[in-house]
């Protein structure tokens, strides 16, 4: 059984296990635990599908075909011996991907895609992503002027792991019957944020400062848990966690 936080309700951190990249890398080269990393791979893709896209976008491809070529460069990494080239020398799934991603659009022009690999797995509802995908990440329209394809993806690739942190966080304050909460301060969670007025969301909440300042703490302790979990799946080493995140952060920080 799962212990609960005295004063924020919410779930103790459990310890960080075999991360989804890891196994992956144990299972390349060898037919060990090949459907289970097989597996883990399709989740990683599914997850960071849109930094692969806005790379492919920032190229030059129309809307439609960044969305074949995406489709089809998931589905060469999930029906190839990809798997196989993925070793603990290539680094971290994010710089692998990339560099991968740069590999099978230099060749793109030369395959003849009459029938279409991607047709056969839909990883995301494209009419509605594309509905959605303004809202996702504010970026000044200066700043996508100068920023290179490579940082652009690093940018949308922390911006989803942020967001499916906070994501997770939600989805648990409202399991918890806090949600109200959660709507309240999650602007003032991540590093770096707003100055917090503890007095205004008092206010807005009916609760004393004190207990926000306690319940802040709480919500901030538990998102950096989420955060940590998100990263720690595309690593092998788990010390390789907070550089991983500082670089995120530091994308993050150079768009404002």
């Amino acid at each position: 059984m799962r212990s609960e936080t005295a004063a924020g309700g919410l779930a103790e951190p459990r310890g960080f296990g075999t991360t989804r990249w890891s196994l992956i890398l144990s299972a390349a080269g060898s037919n060990a635990d090949e459907r289970n990393a097989r597996e883990a791979l399709a989740e990683l893709c599914r997850t960071y599908w849109r930094p692969v896209f806005v790379f492919v976008s920032r190229q030059g491809y129309p809307v439609e075909e960044a969305q074949d070529l995406t489709q089809d460069f998931f589905a060469m990494i999930l029906e190839s011996n990809w798997l196989r080239r993925a070793d603990e020398h290539r680094g971290r799934f994010r710089s692998f991907l990339l560099k991968s991603l740069q590999n099978f659009l230099s060749h793109a022009e030369e395959r003849t895609r009459a029938v279409k690999r991607g047709g056969r797995i839909e990883f995301v509802s494209w009419d509605e992503w594309m509905a959605e995908a303004p809202s996702q990440l504010s970026v000044p329209a200066e700043t996508l002027q100068y920023i290179l394809p490579e940082q652009l993806f690093d940018l949308r690739w922390a911006a989803t792991v942020v967001e499916h942190a906070l994501q997770r966080l939600r989805e648990e304050c409202e399991g918890k019957g806090r949600l109200r909460l959660f709507e309240t301060l999650s602007a003032h969670l991540a590093p770096g944020c707003s100055e917090v007025t503890y007095a205004n969301l008092a206010a807005a909440l009916g609760i004393a400062e004190t207990m926000v300042k306690k319940q802040l703490h709480n919500l901030r302790k538990r998102y950096r848990w989420f955060l940590r979990d998100e990263v720690a799946h595309t690593v092998d080493n788990l010390a390789d966690i907070d550089d991983e995140i500082r670089h995120l952060c530091a994308v993050l920080a150079e768009t404002n």
